[in-house]
């Protein structure tokens, strides 16, 4: 994963826009002023809650009191479960009032491009600083070449399994292709000790694991104009790998009931932090016993989804341009540093500056997480992460379809039920 170096102040647009040393901002900030525009302003930014609450904490409390410092604005963070933020955005946008900035996940800005600021001036800005932004992030903040949001990071899913019961069932690594994942998990479920993953109505791990899978088998949704649905083939569906557990995951890996289920780090992060709290069955901390790895492959290949993070700035906002100088200011480097550092790993940063960050380092479990915004395709695959791709994704069709056939719908009428749902889409 990728990560976005923090603390450092860059110049304000407008008439405030001054060549580093001489004048503007950099004047009134060496002086110890806030700036004379932003006074009194503030900005209220509308995020999910996020699954490691440290970084949450940091930003509502110090990020908070230093944006207040240097920028002079009062910074109003609200967060939200991830859910409940698409419902926010459309209520916000039919009423014309809201949150000044909304972090959208996935490829949800496509969805607003018409009620979102442009955001061409900043996102160039900090790309040419930090050495570009990754793939996935340009694609989901852009429509025709115009940005429509600023990135923020990039996370993603792995799977979290214990190593000790996969060892137990002999494999020493986990699974690397689908048949060696059947005859793993038959012996783990006849232990007691089944995999679990979710196929319910999810913003994360059902379209995290499902997607992968629908192309590793060679399925995609569209052909690459876009426009020609190819979900009604052969390869979409592998009726063999249906009858494998579905649960709550989090709750269920570090309860033991499961073995395996693809997930952000939040697993291994919860463990970790309380090591007295999460034991193995032999009373050792779970965290000694929990690796990473990516999704087996088939024969179309081995995939993640990555999940990026874009904030919004909404056409509606009256605050446009002290919430385009807090967006810059946060992702500088000395702040967004912060903030990476905090998230352990969980996440990457949207620009590749961030790959060489010493958090990488620090915990070889999590190095993995590293590589998610290079490894993966976005939904919508072969098509483009369009706004069509994105109604896809958040009716869960894709997920739908296969939950439909693991409750025991035919896998064929299952796959024609998707397919016909997506004509209505893309046609």
């Amino acid at each position: 994963m990728t990560r976005i170096d923090r603390r450092r102040f860059v110049q304000l647009s407008g008439s405030l826009v001054a060549t580093a040393g001489a004048g503007g901002l950099a004047t009134i900030l060496a002086a110890g002023r806030a700036p004379a525009y932003a006074q009194g302003a503030t900005v209220h930014w509308l995020r999910w809650a996020d699954f490691v609450p440290a970084s949450d904490q940091l930003l509502k409390g110090k990020i908070t009191q230093e944006a207040q410092k240097a920028l002079g604005i009062k910074l109003n963070i609200e967060t939200i479960n991830a859910n409940d933020i698409q419902a926010r955005v459309t209520s916000s946008i039919q009423s014309g009032t809201g949150p000044d900035i909304i972090l959208a996940l996935n490829n949800w800005p496509q969805l607003y491009a018409a009620s979102l600021a442009d955001m061409g001036d900043l996102a160039d800005e900090i790309g040419k600083e930090q050495g570009g932004y990754y793939e996935v992030n340009k694609t989901v903040a852009t429509v025709e070449g115009k940005w429509i949001g600023l990135p923020w990071c990039v996370g993603g899913g792995l799977v979290a399994y214990r190593k000790s019961w996969l060892a137990e069932a002999g494999f020493n690594e986990f699974p690397k292709n689908w048949d060696e994942y059947r005859a793993a998990g038959k012996k783990l479920k006849a232990a007691g000790r089944p995999y679990g993953q979710t196929a319910g109505h999810t913003f994360g791990d059902a379209p995290g694991w499902w997607y992968p899978y629908l192309w590793s088998w060679g399925g995609e949704e569209v052909e690459a104009d876009g426009k020609t649905v190819m979900l009604n083939s052969k390869e979409t569906m592998d009726e063999g790998g249906l009858a494998w557990d579905d649960t709550n995951n989090n709750r269920a890996f570090l309860s033991g009931s499961i073995s395996a289920t693809n997930n952000g780090a939040s697993i291994y992060i919860e463990a970790k932090k309380k090591p007295d709290s999460y034991l193995t069955e032999t009373g050792r901390p779970m965290k000694d016993d929990i690796l990473h790895a990516g999704i087996p492959a088939g024969p179309g290949g081995q995939f993640n989804l990555p999940g990026p993070f874009t904030d919004m700035l909404m056409s509606y906002s009256q605050n446009q341009k002290p919430a385009k100088d807090f967006m810059r200011w946060i992702r500088s480097k000395p702040v967004f540093d912060e903030w990476f550092t905090s998230q352990q790993g969980y996440t990457a940063g949207a620009t590749k500056v961030w790959e060489e960050h010493p958090v990488w380092n620090l915990d070889p479990v999590l190095a993995p997480f590293k590589k998610i915004p290079v490894t993966g395709r976005l939904a919508g695959y072969a098509g483009p992460p369009s706004r069509k791709a994105a109604e896809v994704t958040t009716k869960y069709i894709i997920v739908d379809m296969y939950a439909k056939a693991i409750q025991g719908m035919p896998a064929e009428d299952a796959v024609k039920a998707a397919h016909a749902e997506l004509v209505k889409i893309y046609t």
